[in-house]
């Protein structure tokens, strides 16, 4: 019997991954080894700094602020997700196919998808402005309000807000994912269905959803570690407020690192925010997969 020899990589192939690996390693590994360490440690910007072990981690589910910060981001994602989902998947349905103008479409759709999240908040915030926006203009023009609303003075109106603004900025991103899914399926096993006698309808669920699920996984995955690490449009359009009700998880990590110099603390938070995304990716990666494999 013959014994396989394993086929040696040649040598210069690692070197199309060296640039890769280089910057994972800069961007990505030592933060994260140096993030670890920090959270030991009571790390002030000037001044020595202290190793206290496991007392961050103690302190930090001692702090209310921050599970209200979690609990508050954990909310944001379970409102904004579907929004974005539903969206982008009927955006998906109807410009998948050859018709006039279907790549304008595509690129009106994904327009706001290229402009920064601060820009998005900065226009929306003067859309949602009380004394000169067009929203309350719009809406007292119609007859609906009489009075302008105070769209950022109140969780009950700031949060809706903001999901809106979201939704209409990233529901491009998840739209291209879930139309890549739709664009990949052979218009061969359409046609077989056909001759099989099956519908429209039967085509969808029974062919085009099996397919496309690990492409809707993938971009409902994006979607909530998108919506966990919330933070440009908050800090710009609500700062957190009123009396810290939307402050999301990263935004309390930001004011707590860079606003009042507890590095180690907000290290602290930054392991459990990592381990938070870890286990949601783990369990929808689990509802998400394909039960045949």
């Amino acid at each position: 019997m013959k014994r396989r020899h394993k086929k040696k990589i040649p040598l210069v192939s690692y070197l199309f991954i060296l640039p890769a690996l280089i910057l994972n390693l800069m961007f990505f590994v030592f933060p994260f080894l140096q993030s670890l360490l920090m959270s030991f440690y009571d790390w002030p910007v000037l001044g020595e700094k202290t190793f206290v072990f496991l007392d961050n981690y103690i302190k930090l589910f001692q702090d209310a602020q921050f599970w209200n910060s979690l609990l508050f981001t954990m909310k944001y994602a379970v409102f904004v997700t579907p929004c974005l989902f539903i969206l982008a998947f009927i955006l998906a349905l109807l410009i998948n196919g050859a018709f006039k103008g279907v790549n304008l479409f595509r690129s009106l759709y994904f327009a706001p998808v290229v402009i920064s999240m601060t820009c998005c908040s900065m226009v929306w915030l003067w859309i949602y402005n009380d004394l000169y926006g067009v929203l309350n203009y719009l809406l007292q023009t119609l007859g609906i309000i009489q009075d302008p609303i105070l769209w950022m003075n109140s969780a009950k109106t700031s949060l809706p807000a903001v999901i809106f603004m979201v939704t209409w900025k990233m529901s491009g991103f998840s739209m291209l994912i879930i139309l890549a899914a739709f664009q990949s399926v052979d218009e061969q096993i359409y046609e077989a269905a056909s001759v099989d006698g099956a519908n429209k309808v039967k085509q969808f669920f029974r062919i085009t959803l099996p397919i496309i699920k690990p492409h809707a996984a993938l971009a409902l995955i994006l979607s909530v570690i998108g919506s966990v690490l919330a933070f440009e449009q908050f800090l710009i359009m609500t700062k957190g407020g009123p009396a810290q009700d939307t402050t999301t998880i990263v935004h309390y990590i930001y004011n707590t690192s860079f606003k009042y110099f507890k590095m180690g603390y907000g290290s602290a938070m930054t392991m459990i925010l990592l381990l938070v995304l870890g286990v949601l990716s783990y369990f929808e990666n689990k509802v998400l997969q394909d039960p045949t494999k």
